[in-house]
């Protein structure tokens, strides 16, 4: 009980991006899904795979799996349940009545340190499903890179959380000190910034997928001015800007490694099918209540930057990120980062 009281605290602290590979590609739209290996053949054994999701972005890429587990077309029994904010997953998944969730990257470093014990590792990082869904989004014209935002005021959400945290270490390589050089001004949620900007010619904001293609479709003198996950890989070669990572009870992947496998290779299909086929996927993703308009899903799927990275593309994605998030919060990720045991199948 005191295990998952602290948890659920450190969920405070820890829900920062879920509004939120070795030699990352230049632009980042371009990453491919990539699979852990060859695709396995249907597992021998059947079992029943409870995953939790969140309602949100890192959810989008899942839902060709939840079609076909739905269809009975599925490798195994998937029984996924999607959550509106993590703290309602991460008792379930410590208490093990979940096998896989989908959490925000910094939280799957938090529960992992949390419920690692001396005999290892109770929950493992398996896989990176969404890169960053965050740009800035600008009422005008003048704004092209984050160096032009020299002396302007930027709205954004996600004071003390990953949103800041993210959108402070970029001001910073792009030359500009916060608070000095630009204002960020934080407020409680993104329509705030949303109605700012449409509102008011001149407004720069930072604001996450979906809202920000439901800006941008609803009032066009609104444009994304700096993908920042874009900007991420341009001073930051060596990992990705990171939103979503599926985690699995180690003691799962252990006792059902082929079935383990079957949901990595159903998930890279749906991933593969959500991102080749934005006008398919779109009724989905508002079936599932993730977007209310059709047109605003289809728009926003390329922008969510939707991927499964496994293994040591994984780890090359999150290390890095991670390290940014401990360098400005150390308790964004747990207090420290995250040791090998917690990038399941990386080297």
């Amino acid at each position: 009980m005191r295990r998952t009281v602290a948890l659920l605290g450190a969920c405070v602290l820890a829900l920062l991006a879920a509004c939120g590979p070795s030699t990352p590609p230049t632009d980042p739209a371009a990453v491919t899904t990539t699979t852990p290996g060859p695709r396995p053949s249907p597992s021998a054994e059947r079992v029943t795979v409870r995953v939790a999701a969140l309602a949100g972005p890192t959810t989008i890429g899942l839902l060709g799996l939840m079609r076909d587990a739905a269809a009975g077309t599925a490798r195994q029994d998937y029984r996924v349940t999607t959550y509106g904010t993590p703290d309602e997953v991460v008792p379930q998944l410590v208490r093990g009545d979940v096998d896989i969730a989908l959490l925000p990257a910094n939280l799957a470093a938090v529960v992992h340190r949390q419920t690692r014990t001396d005999a290892g590792p109770a929950v493992q990082a398996l896989a990176v499903n969404t890169l960053g869904v965050l740009s800035v989004l600008e009422h005008g014209t003048d704004v092209r890179s984050l160096a032009d935002l020299r002396g302007r005021t930027v709205l954004s959400t996600g004071k003390g959380a990953s949103p800041q945290y993210v959108l402070e270490h970029l001001l910073r390589r792009a030359g500009l000190t916060p608070g000095t050089d630009v204002t960020v001004e934080y407020v409680p949620e993104p329509t705030q910034v949303a109605a700012a900007l449409a509102a008011t010619p001149g407004t720069v904001g930072v604001l996450p997928q979906p809202y920000a293609t439901a800006v941008t479709v609803q009032e066009p003198d609104v444009r994304v001015a700096v993908d920042l996950t874009q900007a991420w890989v341009d001073v930051e070669p060596s990992s990705q800007l990171v939103t979503g990572v599926t985690v699995v009870r180690t003691a799962f992947a252990r006792e059902h490694p082929g079935a383990l496998a079957d949901f990595l290779a159903d998930d890279a299909r749906s991933v593969a099918f959500v991102t080749s086929s934005p006008q398919d996927a779109a009724p989905l993703v508002v079936e599932a209540g993730l977007v209310r308009s059709a047109p605003v899903a289809q728009a926003a799927i390329p922008a969510c930057h939707l991927v499964l990275l496994t293994g040591d593309e994984m780890r090359a994605a999150l290390e890095g990120y991670l390290a940014v998030l401990h360098a400005a919060e150390p308790r964004s990720v747990g207090g420290a980062l995250p040791g090998d045991d917690f990038y399941l199948g990386a080297t």
